[in-house]
């Protein structure tokens, strides 16, 4: 397209009035960026359901227990309109784009005082909070980007110039709409909040991507495709240095957009020693010596690298055999080294704070994952082994616990992920991932000496060994989930058919001839009906023509009946004989049998019904009946306090099952399950498939291979017996680092209370 004539004409008209070559371009645009953003947002909505279950599995009570399910089912619910709502701001914003409001007005939370602030409401001044926090970090992270946005943006849209910037996709917008979408959702604060960090976790945190997508088509499009970024000096000053400063006012370059999550990690490790500091300070433990008097010296980060090096030496090597995980007291040992060497060298040294708090840090990080019954035993066994290995890296690169894409905290994931399923200790020399873990964690051991691409490159080769055998796993599983759907579909339709003939053979008194053929010709015609029902639906015909059959073997004397006998048994004899024909039933006699059964047919049509003995019988029948009701009517009920007591009983049973039932609907497929069983072993697996039809669940182990199946109402009450856990599929280091957070916030607040 023509840029310098193109551009120009939009100066002048808004999106509605663009040329049609622009107005294409900025249509796929938006189609695209929203596309983007929706496609975001359902992967949020997607894992929200485990977020929610795991908080319910750890519930302190009842109640809260059931809030969470509450909330769940709440947002299940109301997705939809969550999603249509999010949908209709994002277009919005495209057509009509607020202009982007000064840094000056974006501090508003600053500037409410006390008494402002107490006729704010609880609830809305928390989720103002929230918002604000991931718009601020949103633009932090994602500078550059947004610079570029904001350029090419204001250059279309007629209302914008460079005083007055637009950008439709700014973190505000985006933030602010889902927010508004969320509005109608019935649930408490909390769990709007647990909503919120899922939102910002699965969007908001991955929005440079849509952001350089956005930019890419931008410059295809020929929007100043030669955009240098020179942003305006920030003329306010922030009012606190917590407070990231907006893109639009501050220098930044595309580089800056890219160290977004370096940043980000600086800031959590920051956190985390203010964490740190803040209990010792409350326990009294704050005794950290100072260099006042000029004999303390503080050890350097490469002397610590030299020293962990050693210590790691003195570690016993880890074989295959090895069943307990190595558990390091480093803060200890390193003090003992430091001890020799003072002493030796007449010096007097220690540790500085940060090296004090990265070994805190560490020493809490590991013991969450030898604490986590996510991990199989073996592989806690093997990863305990990277204790000093880790500690090296977050000495040299402080980013490991806030970057995700950090080479040493993708392959711990990794390692954990890929040994979730694994069981068998007893078989760990002949098996191959057991193995392959055990190479990379000797790999690290033996060959990081500082430089992070070791740890890239086994993560390279550890993910390609890991999707062959995915790969050969889904094989197999795929195979075991056909055959097991069959399996249960042939189960159902024998069970089926087998209690149709048998309820109506069960009430009707059916000669022989016609009763070998229902039983042995028939009952395969309806079978294979009903496995096939999807695709050529006989099922229903096939259970007309077996009630035709029984109806034509009664003695009728009315003419009515006797007219429809005629009419119904020719086409009757048809569809048995092509039935059995299709089933191959007694084929090389299969004419014979028909004109047996015609024959039969004939005798029963020729019989004369007693219908009036019979009448009477069933009268007398009726009469008998009535009086024994009546009789049992007048009894006085002895038996209606147990009968009560039961009923009690069951009702109990059924509220504790209902509770569990919920969290087996919750369970999905692909997620792992501990089963326990009597004699007290384990044993882990995946849930493959639900197969509705037989309200069953099949299990198979990490090579697909079935090895449980279990029904809806047992798996229940398995769960309610503790015999079932549901392991947690979510990032190992993502799931320590939070655990850490946590701990470490209510050592504060519980160490300040008291």
């Amino acid at each position: 397209m023509n840029n310098q004539s193109d551009i120009s004409y939009i100066k002048g008209h808004n999106l509605s009035g663009l040329s049609h070559a622009v107005h294409k371009d900025m249509m796929s645009i938006q189609t695209k960026t929203v596309s983007s953003l929706m496609e975001l947002l359902q992967g949020m909505f997607d894992g929200i359901d485990d977020s929610f279950f795991e908080l319910a599995n750890g519930a302190r009570s009842n109640n809260e227990q059931n809030r969470f399910f509450e909330a769940m089912r709440e947002i299940r619910i109301k997705r939809r309109g969550v999603e249509h709502h999010f949908q209709h701001a994002l277009s919005t914003l495209f057509r009509e784009p607020p202009k982007l409001k000064p840094p000056e007005k974006q501090d508003a939370l600053e500037e409410i005082d006390a008494e402002t602030l107490s006729l704010v409401q609880e609830d809305s001044l928390e989720e103002d909070v929230a918002s604000n926090t991931m718009i601020t970090k949103a633009r932090a992270n994602f500078q550059g980007q947004l610079l570029q946005i904001q350029a090419r943006m204001t250059s279309i849209y007629a209302h914008a110039n460079e005083e007055d910037p637009v950008n439709p996709i700014d973190p505000e917008y985006i933030c602010k709409g889902f927010t508004r979408a969320c509005a109608d959702l019935d649930i408490d604060i909390r769990e709007k909040l647990i909503v919120y960090k899922q939102f910002d976790r699965f969007v908001m945190s991955n929005l440079g991507e849509v952001y350089d997508q956005t930019n890419k088509q931008l410059i295809e499009a020929g929007i100043l495709p030669q955009l240098k970024h020179t942003g305006k000096k920030n003329r306010a000053t922030p009012k606190s240095s917590n407070v990231s400063t907006s893109p639009i006012d501050t220098q930044s370059s595309p580089i800056q957009g890219a160290l977004g999550e370096s940043t980000n990690s600086v800031e959590l490790f920051s956190q985390l020693q203010s964490l740190l500091a803040n209990v010792r300070q409350q326990t009294g433990t704050n005794s950290h010596p100072t260099n006042a008097n000029g004999n303390t010296q503080f050890v350097a980060d490469s002397d610590l690298m030299l020293m962990l090096s050693k210590l790691q030496a003195q570690t016993p090597q880890q074989t295959l055999d090895d069943t307990t995980p190595t558990v390091i007291n480093i803060r200890e040992a390193l003090t003992s080294l430091l001890e020799q060497e003072n002493k030796a060298s007449g010096k007097q040294s220690t540790l500085n704070q940060v090296d004090e708090d990265l070994i805190n840090l560490v020493s809490m990080l590991f013991e969450f994952i030898l604490d986590d019954y996510n991990l199989s035993a073996p592989i806690q066994v093997l990863i305990s082994r990277l204790q000093i290995p880790i500690l090296k890296v977050v000495i040299k690169d402080k980013s490991f616990f806030g970057k995700n894409s950090h080479p040493a905290r993708k392959l711990l994931n990794a390692l954990a992920k890929a040994g979730i399923g694994w069981n068998d200790a007893s078989e760990k020399q002949k098996d191959k991932l057991y193995e392959q873990i055990h190479s990379v964690v000797h790999c690290v051991l033996d060959d990081f000496d500082g430089d992070m691409q070791v740890f890239e490159d086994l993560y390279q080769s550890f993910s390609t060994f890991i999707s062959k055998e995915e790969r050969r796993s889904k094989i197999v599983e795929q195979r075991t989930k056909e055959s097991e759907e069959g399996r249960v579909k042939s189960n159902k339709a024998q069970s089926t058919v087998e209690e149709i003939i048998k309820t109506r053979l069960n009430t009707n008194e059916i000669p022989s001839t016609a009763k070998d053929i229902i039983q042995n010709g028939w009952s395969r015609v309806m079978f294979l009906a009903f496995l096939k029902d999807d695709k050529e639906h006989h099922w229903k015909q096939s259970v007309v023509t077996l009630e035709q059959l029984i109806w034509c073997l009664k003695p009728h004397t009315e003419d009515s009946d006797r007219q429809r006998w005629v009419k119904t048994v020719p086409s009757l004899l048809k569809n048995i004989k092509s039935g059995l024909q299709d089933v191959s039933y007694n084929t090389s006699r299969l004419d014979q049998t028909m004109a047996e059964l015609k024959k039969t047919l004939t005798i029963v049509f020729k019989k004369q019904s007693h219908s009036a003995a019979a009448k009477s019988e069933s009268t007398e029948v009726t009469k008998n009946t009535n009086a024994v009701e009546k009789e049992s009517s007048n009894r006085p009920e002895t038996f209606n306090t147990e009968k009560t007591a039961i009923q009690k009983q069951k009702e109990i049973e059924d509220s504790a099952i209902a509770e569990h039932l919920l969290k087996v609907d919750a369970i999905d497929s692909g997620q792992w399950i501990e089963f326990s069983l009597v004699n007290g072993s384990k044993f882990r697996c995946k849930l493959s498939t639900k197969i509705d039809e037989a309200d069953c669940f099949i299990f198979v182990n990490r090579m697909g291979l079935k090895v449980v199946e279990k029904t809806r109402r047992e798996l229940a009450h398995e769960m309610r017996r503790g015999r079932v856990k549901v392991l947690e599929h979510g990032l190992l280091v993502d799931r320590a680092m939070d655990s850490v957070m946590g701990n470490l916030r209510k050592m504060s607040t519980s160490s300040a209370s008291a």
